[in-house]
């Protein structure tokens, strides 16, 4: 295995063509304060796997493809069940 970084995070965005904006979540408690803190980072990444948006991802950083593309899909961990076609009880209540 390599020394990339490799991220999992959620896709939030897909409007564009070959690209989707992951968003990743990170919890983590306050070293003074003692707190939960949230904090979120957006990153583009190039998707060549069909990523749908609600998919749980795992990212992996690459040289820069474009001005803010550092990051490629790798892999997806789970697909979100609201993103594909729509179930069959839908299908059917509507006929």
């Amino acid at each position: 295995m390599n020394k990339r970084r490799r991220l999992t995070g959620v896709i939030t965005s897909d409007k564009m063509d070959k690209t989707v904006v992951v968003e990743i979540n990170r919890t983590y408690i306050h070293r003074l304060y003692k707190k939960v803190v949230s904090s979120r980072r957006r990153v583009m990444a190039h998707n060549e796997l069909d990523c749908k948006i609600g998919d749980l991802v795992r990212i992996v950083e690459s040289k820069p493809i474009s001005r803010r593309k550092r990051w490629v899909v790798e892999e997806v961990i789970h697909h979100d069940i609201r993103s594909g076609a729509p179930e069959i009880s839908q299908v059917e209540s509507v006929q």
